[in-house]
């Protein structure tokens, strides 16, 4: 087998979810496809790391000369509705069930030293500047994952939000227990709904 065929296939079998056997007969794709899709799949992937970017407001994703996404910059959305995720597919996950107008704060992972990801690693200080330079009253959404990570930074946040004495102005909500044994990414509209609808105050 040719040494660059070599180097293709373990690239695309690095990729998550993908079997030394999905990565052969993609790369063998790749090979037979029309050189145009092959350069335009190649330009989409510099385009990942040259012109996305990250929201200033709540770490989402967005377009490199944005300071704000697109639900930051919306008028529509209740800026006093906050529901933190893990990453942005919880985010689009959450978006596709078309129930909600409330704004986001993405975290980037979970509290999880086994993992090497601690307290400063995550975006939590933005967080409790939103909820310090909001003129009203802040509804925090745990929207997160039933996982023991996810219970340690539950926890944290919480116990900042009384260290910082910011609990006079926030309510603390988490997801109902109808995802008790699906993550966010994984569950179907109606249990998420759900979920999110009756969520319990902590």
């Amino acid at each position: 087998m040719p040494e660059s065929l070599k180097q293709l296939i373990n690239s695309i079998w690095y990729l998550p979810g993908i079997w030394e056997k999905s990565a052969t007969k993609l790369a063998f794709f790749l090979l037979n496809a029309n050189r145009n899709y092959i350069e335009n799949l190649s330009e989409n992937l510099k385009n990942i790391k040259d012109k996305i970017g990250f929201c200033k407001n709540c770490n989402s994703l967005c377009d490199k000369w944005n300071d704000l996404c697109k639900i930051c910059e919306s008028s529509s959305r209740n800026k006093n509705l906050i529901a933190i995720v893990e990453e942005y597919l919880d985010l689009l996950t959450i978006e596709e069930t078309w129930g909600f107008n409330w704004v986001y704060h993405v975290l980037g992972w979970a509290i999880s030293p086994i993992n090497w990801v601690f307290i400063w690693d995550l975006k939590f200080e933005e967080l409790f500047k939103r909820i310090i330079s909001s003129d009203d009253d802040v509804e925090i959404i745990l929207a997160t994952n039933p996982n023991i990570e996810w219970e340690a930074t539950s926890n944290y946040i919480t116990l900042e939000i009384e260290k910082r004495k910011l609990k006079y102005k926030t309510k603390i909500t988490r997801l109902s227990r109808w995802l008790s044994s699906w993550y966010i990414e994984y569950a179907d509209n109606i249990t998420l709904v759900n979920a999110l609808k009756e969520r319990k105050e902590i």
